[in-house]
């Protein structure tokens, strides 16, 4: 088949701030139609001459190659920078790749998948509904809004992202599944995007990965209790509060009821993993009334906070005079809001306190760590918590972190002869 006239230069190079990114810049009377075949390819402008191809795979170098070789077939003239040409040469494999019995055709064949699972969430046409990590990557599920509708799971981040082999009929079908697989890990919505994918669309808009971004700074490591420190806290309680009265059913659990017997709680003394619950406390509607709500701590809460919710319950103050928002905000916490929940994070980003107005058994969470799903420890409160009991906990979180304290300033060098010394000043700082 004749093709038109094809007066058009193209050329390819890598990207200079995102490797192994490709660039096209396209020049001649009927570069426009270049532009056109390469937006078919996956290739997007970002200016009236270059266009770039950025993939969550990293396999551009062999797109390019295809698509150089697809341009000369259509009567395009095309040039390839020398150092991409060294790239679309040299054969290289994944490091440390899960499926080690793939072929790499096999594995660019993976990542094609990934990819077009990708660009399908990035368009819209993939709604994911809920996200969770299974203890080893993050999984998903979603549904397909154009075309034939599917829902689906899917399993994996970037180029190792897949759906699995399970078939629903309704979207209610696959988000009741993935609440029975994945339970009190689920989140709602996608996943924050991974380094990976924010480079690639912020290249696709035109726009230089940031460093900072890209690599941002690390957090702190949250307060964590010692190991011991729950067994010398609960035995000092017993101690030193004669309003709790314990026994031990089995050797490795302890059980305390308060003496107004609404209120209960269970010690694990098994517990060590950070994500163990250590702590389980109840309170009733009276000594045989109905749970009014409950609390779980896992191994590596801070006592302070354990010791706040217990001296509540010992003497729950009658009125309170702030709300836990007040506080969080009083001590420079930073208030983020999501479609399904509200969260507060620490200054130093080492604690959050996050609400789920909509959630019964995990209303209010409290954990330490950069993310929930790696928390270093986690406090879950059910609905019906006392407004009253959120703020101590609120402020004893806030507490522990020492007030921001000023600079001492360094001894200025002597002055010079015959000039008046500089008088030394200080200015508050915050952030």
């Amino acid at each position: 088949m004749p093709y038109a006239p094809a007066n058009a230069h193209i050329r390819f190079a890598l990207h200079p701030d995102h490797h192994p990114a490709v660039i096209a810049t396209t020049t001649g009377p009927t570069d426009d139609a270049a532009r056109s075949h390469l937006h078919d390819l996956g290739w997007r402008s970002t200016g009236p001459t270059t266009m770039v191809l950025a993939r969550i795979d990293c396999e551009e170098p062999h797109h390019t190659a295809q698509a150089t070789e697809q341009l000369r077939r259509y009567g395009f003239t095309t040039e390839i920078d020398p150092a991409l040409q060294e790239e679309i040469d040299t054969e290289w494999t994944w490091a440390n790749y899960p499926m080690p019995w793939c072929t790499r055709e096999e594995i660019r064949e993976v990542g094609a998948a990934a990819q077009r699972i990708h660009d399908d969430i990035a368009a819209g046409r993939l709604v994911i509904h809920l996200h969770a990590h299974d203890g080893h990557t993050v999984v998903a599920v979603g549904s397909y809004k154009e075309g034939v509708r599917r829902h689906v799971h899917l399993h994996g981040e970037d180029h190792l992202r897949q759906e699995t082999d399970i078939a629903f009929g309704t979207e209610a079908e696959a988000v009741a599944e993935f609440h029975r697989l994945y339970g009190v890990a689920v989140r709602p919505g996608p996943a924050p995007l991974t380094s990976r994918e924010q480079a690639v669309r912020q290249l696709l808009a035109g726009k230089p990965p940031s460093a900072a971004e890209e690599a941002p700074a690390p957090a702190a490591e949250p307060p964590v209790a010692e190991p011991g420190e729950h067994e010398e806290f609960l035995a000092a309680l017993f101690d030193e509060d004669r309003q709790w009265e314990k026994y031990r059913p089995f050797d490795e659990t302890t059980v305390a009821s308060h003496e107004s017997l609404a209120v209960r709680l269970e010690f694990d003394h098994e517990a060590r993993h950070r994500t163990d619950v250590a702590w389980t406390i109840a309170e009733y509607d009276g000594p045989v009334g109905e749970r009014l709500w409950h609390a779980t701590l896992t191994a590596g809460t801070p006592v302070p906070l354990i010791r706040a919710m217990l001296q509540y319950l010992d003497a729950p103050p009658i009125t309170t005079v702030d709300h836990p928002d007040d506080v969080l905000h009083a001590a420079v916490w930073h208030p983020a809001s999501h479609p399904a929940r509200t969260t507060w994070t620490a200054p130093d980003r080492t604690i959050t306190f996050e609400s789920t107005p909509h959630a019964t058994a995990d209303r209010w969470t409290l954990y330490g760590g950069e993310n929930l799903d790696r928390a270093a420890w986690t406090i879950h409160l059910s609905a019906g918590v006392p407004p009253a009991l959120l703020t101590e906990l609120a402020q004893t979180a806030a507490d522990l972190f020492p007030p921001p304290t000023r600079p001492t300033p360094r001894p200025l060098p002597a002055p010079a002869r015959g000039l008046p010394a500089a008088v030394p000043t200080q200015r508050a700082r915050g952030r």
